[in-house]
């Protein structure tokens, strides 16, 4: 295990967090996932989430990775009571991924309310992986390979970078990075979102994701097509989001710790996510971050209007 104090200083960044965004913090659900998790938490990357709008207030996430050499984050889980076993593919993915991958490190999710809810799979930065090499896993929702063909019409399929596995909603995600600014010119985006049957993205949304360095969409077991994508970017600037937004992600950006040494401002995520449902908001700040793996990120220092 390590330090208490370290473990402490991260429930503390949590717990602070919480009072930011009024959302409950019962150290008696957050403590035993530190706890379960500790020995490759206090070393990994850490990011506070939230998502904008009425319907998602009351909750926030914090990810953290461990090393990969380490225990299956979702066998962590199940065996701490986290989550349930399932026989649901969902509950085989992350460990049929290990088994034909290379992976960085493992990543996990937690509601601070909600409690577990993701794995990830962190692939080497210069050992992105195939999309198309993914979707031949038994366990893999067929709805991948169905859209192969799309994605590697868009140059999206040879930079997979992570994949998300949701226990709670049965839903995956792929994450593509290291594409040019060509393939998130608004033209080539409202080409793809048409292609993939989603609904064309506001003005707003479309002029953030001139500046993305990640591409996610969701796919499920139970559906042929994609649920969800998301466009996504690292900044230290908290005006990188329109101006509109709803005052929490304000709030949040401003006022998240961090405790990483020799920066003077938090580094951020913004996400633009679009469904068949509409469109909304998530932010997130860097808590922790290593520097070996940081390097390699693309940050953007200068947003595109």
């Amino acid at each position: 295990m390590p330090e208490k104090s370290e473990l402490e200083e991260i429930y503390s960044a949590i717990d602070t967090t919480a009072r930011v965004l009024d959302v409950p913090c019962d150290r008696d659900k957050v403590q035993p996932v530190l706890n379960a998790y500790g020995d490759g938490i206090a070393s990994g990357l850490m990011v506070f989430t939230m998502a904008a709008g009425e319907s998602r207030r009351g909750d926030f996430d914090y990810n953290f990775t461990v090393p990969a050499d380490g225990p299956d984050p979702y066998a962590v889980a199940v065996a701490n009571g986290f989550t349930p076993r399932t026989d649901h593919p969902v509950g085989n993915l992350l460990s049929d991924i290990a088994e034909r991958s290379p992976l960085q490190f493992y990543g996990a999710e937690c509601g601070v309310v909600e409690g577990f809810k993701k794995t990830y799979a962190f692939f080497p930065l210069d050992d992105l992986q195939r999309a198309s090499k993914l979707a031949d896993i038994p366990s893999m929702p067929p709805s991948l390979g169905e859209h192969l063909s799309v994605l590697a019409g868009y140059g999206l399929d040879d930079n997979v970078s992570i994949v998300g596995i949701d226990y709670v909603n049965r839903t995956m995600n792929v994450y593509f990075g290291r594409f040019s600014a060509d393939h998130i010119e608004p033209g080539t985006v409202r080409s793809l979102l048409r292609d993939i049957g989603m609904p064309e993205l506001s003005d707003e949304m479309l002029g953030f994701t001139r500046n993305a360095f990640s591409i996610y969409p969701t796919f499920s077991w139970d559906s042929p097509g994609i649920t969800r994508i998301c466009f996504s970017l690292v900044t230290q600037d908290p005006r990188a989001l329109p101006a509109v937004l709803e005052p929490e992600i304000g709030r949040f950006v401003r006022n998240t710790p961090y405790a990483y040494e020799g920066e003077d401002d938090r580094i951020l995520v913004y996400g633009a996510t679009l469904s068949a449902r509409g469109e909304y908001w998530k932010a997130g700040v860097y808590h922790r971050r290593p520097a070996e793996y940081w390097s390699k990120v693309q940050l953007f220092d200068k947003i595109v209007n």
